[in-house]
């Protein structure tokens, strides 16, 4: 195994908590390798190495091969947003002298996960006169953190018997800014100066915030702010043959899939891998994998290597191969039952493949074609890379999708490969450190297909 591969991992999980500062990593690891701004690039040719990004929160990465673009590519495709809680554009509220921010979760969570934990708030805040605000709290030792409240187990009788999708309601997930005492005056003062004391906490935490950051209570409305578990990934287990860090579903998959991309040098055909956003709420919007940017680049790709044609970016994509870099639920030997052991993934068993995903009778997945299957299985092999073959748990148990079946629509060849994950989608998931070097090994591997 690659410990320095690990550690570069882990240190890409801490420092890429959101879209933004993954895309940020992403093109520094580009860079460093020789790879250029497409956009301020007249012409392209063959050797060369460039990138693209979207709005801050996409990217695709290109080492363009000899071949005419029009006989397609072998493309590395993830996302690279995590569930987590999101800054409602009104958000500061008080509450009996505790100041909150408000927020709407964002991908599928389970919301008692995310009561009672230390928690970062990431993101930008885009001012008025064109300035942009870069938020980062709760990450340092010095820095403070911030939490969702819980009921005590003693007065917890009736929200214990509620259903686990109930007790914890989307609206009661506000975050914790700070509070102040109230100071009580005289009977007769008391229900003068109550607004006034109700007042002060938020008034303390809009005067710091405009005297640390020079954010009014009205920047929030053009803000994006990501409410993330504060803290890095750590080393799991008493052997540290596991990670335990925030967001591996699906940037275990993202930055294996960058990181063999820009380690790799193109040969006949060229090699790309896409990082897109949204893909945790259906993958839409302009960074999502349903828009038309992925096209879009290919189409900027192919004007710079000239001879610019509709039906060659067309071409391109449909005899493009893509492996659809996201994460398979591992075994979970504490719930047996939700599995088929005869398919399913194991932690530290390398790289998984689904052939299919979506839910109960496939609905909503991209069925592999086993052509394809066989061709990755043999380059597989001949690397000697570890891989198998799962499922995502028993087929009335539910179900997940990914960014396969919007890469399929082009006509390419297209199958999951990811990591296996434990108890993913919560603020803490779980992988292997043999999974992650299998997973880069096996993206490398695939690179080298030609055709």
């Amino acid at each position: 195994m690659n410990e320095k591969l690990i550690e570069d991992y882990k240190s890409f999980l801490d420092n890429g908590k959101t879209e933004r500062e993954c895309v940020n990593q992403i093109v520094a690891l580009a860079e460093a390798h020789g790879f250029k701004n497409l956009e301020k690039l007249d012409s392209v040719k063959a050797g060369d190495k460039v990138y693209y990004q979207k709005m801050g929160k996409a990217i695709a990465l290109f080492t363009v091969g000899t071949d005419d673009l029009s006989k397609g590519m072998n493309i590395l495709g993830a996302h690279i947003d995590s569930p987590r809680l999101d800054v409602k554009q009104n958000p500061l509220i008080e509450k009996d002298f505790v100041c909150y921010l408000n927020t709407h979760y964002y991908g599928g969570i389970k919301k008692y996960q995310w009561v009672t934990l230390p928690l970062a708030i990431h993101g930008v805040v885009c001012k008025k006169d064109g300035t942009t605000v870069n938020i980062s709290i709760g990450e340092k030792a010095t820095d403070p953190v911030f939490c969702i409240s819980d009921i005590l187990p003693h007065l917890a009788q009736k929200q214990m018997k509620e259903a686990a999708s109930d007790f914890i309601s989307g609206e009661s997930l506000d975050l914790i800014l700070g509070s102040v005492t109230p100071t009580k005056k005289n009977d007769s003062d008391e229900k003068k100066d109550e607004k006034k004391e109700k007042a002060s906490s938020k008034k303390a935490i809009l005067k710091l915030l405009k005297e640390c950051y020079g954010i009014e209570e009205a920047d929030f409305a053009s803000a994006e702010l990501e409410i993330v578990p504060a803290g890095n990934a750590r080393d799991c287990g008493l052997d540290r043959s596991l990670i335990l860090g925030y967001g591996q579903d699906d940037r275990s998959c993202a930055y294996t899939s960058a990181r063999a991309l820009v380690e790799s040098e193109a040969a006949a055909r060229t090699n790309c891998c896409v990082c897109v956003d949204k893909e945790e709420i259906g993958s839409v919007g302009a960074t999502g994998m349903a828009s038309h940017f992925f096209e879009n680049v290919v189409a900027e790709l192919v004007a710079r290597l000239g001879n610019y044609s509709e039906l060659t970016v067309k071409r391109c994509l449909a005899n493009s191969t893509m492996l659809s870099s996201d994460v398979s639920a591992a075994f979970d030997p504490q719930n047996p039952d939700l599995f088929d052991r005869d398919n399913v993934c194991y932690l530290g068993s390398g790289l998984v493949f689904n052939k299919y995903t979506g839910s109960r009778g496939k609905s909503g997945s991209s069925d592999a074609c086993p052509e394809f299957i066989a061709k990755i299985r043999s380059v597989l092999d001949t690397h000697k890379v570890a891989f198998q073959f799962s499922e995502l748990g028993k087929v009335d148990q539910g179900g997940g999708g990914t960014i396969a079946y919007l890469a399929a629509k082009y006509g390419m060849y297209v199958v999951d490969a990811g990591v296996p994950v434990l108890s993913m989608h919560a603020p803490w998931e779980i992988t292997a450190k043999e999974d992650i070097y299998q997973a880069y090994c096996g993206y490398k591997a695939f690179l080298t297909i030609n055709g």
